[in-house]
């Protein structure tokens, strides 16, 4: 399914509203995948997924070991026969208004994060969708 179609689709939108965890997979710089549990947000206005973690995290090194362009990524979540996975480009984000805007989606789908001097944002450009809704 193509990102606009998937915006389009309420079912699709309020999965990824609902709260539950999801895996993000990033690919290592030897190419073996490493995939790890994640709280990740949607924002649909700007086809964007952001996951907040620690500056120092293997998904952080492992994005900005893919250079300026960003690393291929997928974010997935599964809720027994229902599914989506969301495929793109991410970037490690510092700027403190970007930081800022992925803790306020963290804390609406899930709860107010901790204070963190060490927190980073992965935006995900979203480029595909699968999935079973």
């Amino acid at each position: 399914m193509q990102w606009d179609e998937a915006a389009a689709d309420p079912g699709f939108l309020e999965f990824w509203t609902q709260r539950r965890v999801c895996a993000l997979t990033t690919v290592r710089p030897d190419g073996r995948p490493h995939t790890i549990a994640v709280g990740a947000t949607l924002d649909p206005r700007a086809g964007v997924v952001r996951v907040i973690t620690y500056r120092s995290s293997v998904k952080v090194a492992n994005v900005r070991a893919a250079g300026a362009a960003g690393a291929p990524v997928s974010v997935s979540q599964i809720d027994g026969p229902r599914w989506s996975t969301v495929e793109g480009v991410a970037l490690v984000r510092e700027e403190p208004d970007r930081v800022a805007e992925a803790e306020r989606r963290y804390a609406l789908r899930y709860r107010q994060p901790r204070p963190n001097p060490e927190r980073v944002a992965i935006e995900i450009t979203v480029r595909s969708v699968l999935g079973r809704l």
